[in-house]
C-alpha cells in the first residue's frame, strides 16, 4: 500500500541511510530543560518531560500509570486483562484504553501513535531495533549493564519520573513500597537470614528464579536469603530448570511456587517434591495466578499488592507446626 510505514521499509531505511543505533542521540549543544539518559544502546535525550508515552516493556506500563501517565500503547505480555491492566493498577489507570501491541513490535503502530517517549526498558528489543525506533521518538533502555530484563523496581521508577518530569512522585513512591517491606521484616524479625526458594513448575519443567529476578527479590526484600545451590545453577541470568529427579535445591526454609492453580495436579504428582523438607514441614506457600502475576510484574504498584496476598501466608508456613494448614496450599491440593 502506498505511503505505509512498513517495519520492513524503516529497517531497510535505516539501512540506507547508515544509522546506527547510537546515532539516536539528540545533535547540538545541550539547551535548557533537556533530560538526559545513559543507558545500554547510548544516549537519550528528552526535549523536556514526556506526556504521550507507548510502552514497549512487558512490565513498565505499571510504573507510568502509577506515576500518574498511563501509556497510550502497551506491550501485552500474559492474562486476559482489560485493556492489558491488571487490578492493583487499575484503580489509578482510570478511563485510559491504551493499544495493545502483542508479540513482535510493530514499527508503524508506534509511528502511527505519535508518542514523544518510547519505553524499551524490559523489552527484550535488539539494539537494531531500538535504532529504528529512535526515529519515531526517544528511546528508553536499561541502564549500561543491565540485562535486558530485570530492571528493580525503584531504579525503573526513578528513571521513569525523571522522564516524566515526577522525580519527587517517584521518589515518594519508592519510599512508600520500601517501608511496606520494612514494616514486614520488623513484624517478622525470624526471617532474616532463613532461607527463601521462588519455585516454577510450567509445562512439566520445574526450576527456580534467582535473585536477579523481581520474584527472587521479592523474597530479598522480606529478609530471607537466596539458596547457594540455586545462585551457583543460575550464574547470571534469571532463573534455572532442574531435573525432576533431583529437586534438592528448591529445599529452603520457605518454598514459595509461583505457579497457576492449572498446575497444581501436576505439581502435586512431582514425585521429588514429597522428598523435600519443605515440603515436609509444611513450608510451602502457593501463590496463585493473580499473585503469581503481581510478582511476576515486579512493579512499584504489584509488589505491595503481592506483599498483601503473601505475608499472612509466609507465617503460617514458618510457625514452627507443620500441622498448621496453609490456605493457599489447601486450595490448591498441595498441603503435606
Amino acid at each position: 500500500m502506498p505511503g505505509r510505514l512498513t517495519r520492513r521499509a524503516l529497517l531497510g531505511a535505516a539501512a540506507t541511510a547508515g544509522l546506527a543505533p547510537r546515532a539516536a542521540i539528540a545533535q547540538g549543544a545541550a539547551s535548557a530543560g533537556e533530560i538526559r539518559f545513559a543507558h545500554a544502546f547510548g544516549e537519550t535525550v528528552l526535549p523536556g518531560p514526556a506526556r504521550r508515552v507507548v510502552s514497549l516493556g512487558f512490565t513498565t506500563q505499571d510504573t507510568l500509570i502509577a506515576l500518574g501517565t498511563p501509556p497510550v500503547a502497551l506491550r501485552s505480555w500474559f492474562g486476559d486483562q482489560p485493556n492489558g491492566i491488571w487490578p492493583w493498577a487499575r484503580p489509578l489507570a482510570g478511563d485510559a484504553a491504551p493499544v495493545m501491541i502483542a508479540g513482535e513490535v510493530a514499527m508503524e503502530t508506534v509511528a502511527a501513535l505519535q508518542p514523544d517517549l518510547i519505553v524499551g526498558i524490559g523489552s527484550g528489543i535488539s539494539e537494531a531495533e531500538y535504532a529504528i525506533l529512535s526515529q519515531i521518538a526517544p528511546t528508553l533502555m536499561q541502564a549500561p549493564g543491565r540485562a535486558a530484563y530485570g530492571t528493580p523496581f525503584d531504579e525503573l521508577t526513578a528513571t521513569l519520573g525523571r522522564a516524566l518530569g515526577r522525580d519527587a512522585e517517584a521518589a515518594d513512591l519508592v519510599a512508600r513500597t520500601k517501608r511496606l517491606f520494612a514494616h514486614a521484616r520488623r513484624r517478622h524479625p525470624d526471617w532474616a537470614g532463613r532461607t527463601g526458594v521462588a519455585a516454577y513448575h510450567f509445562g512439566g519443567e520445574t526450576g527456580a528464579f534467582s535473585a536477579h529476578d523481581t520474584r527472587g527479590a521479592f523474597l530479598a526484600e522480606l529478609g530471607f536469603a537466596p539458596r547457594p545451590e540455586i545462585t551457583r545453577l543460575a550464574g547470571d541470568t534469571f532463573f534455572t530448570g532442574l531435573s525432576p529427579e533431583d529437586l534438592s535445591p528448591l529445599d529452603g526454609d520457605l518454598l514459595l511456587w509461583i505457579s497457576s492453580f492449572d498446575a497444581a495436579p501436576d505439581l502435586a504428582a512431582l514425585p521429588m517434591r514429597k522428598l523435600l523438607a519443605a515440603h515436609q514441614a509444611g513450608r510451602e506457600v502457593f501463590a496463585g495466578a493473580l499473585t503469581a502475576a503481581a510478582l511476576s510484574f515486579g512493579s512499584v504498584l504489584s509488589l505491595p499488592f503481592a506483599l498483601s496476598q503473601l505475608e499472612g501466608e509466609i507465617a503460617l508456613a514458618l510457625d514452627g507446626d507443620p500441622a498448621t494448614p496453609v490456605p493457599s496450599a489447601v486450595t490448591a491440593g498441595l498441603s503435606p
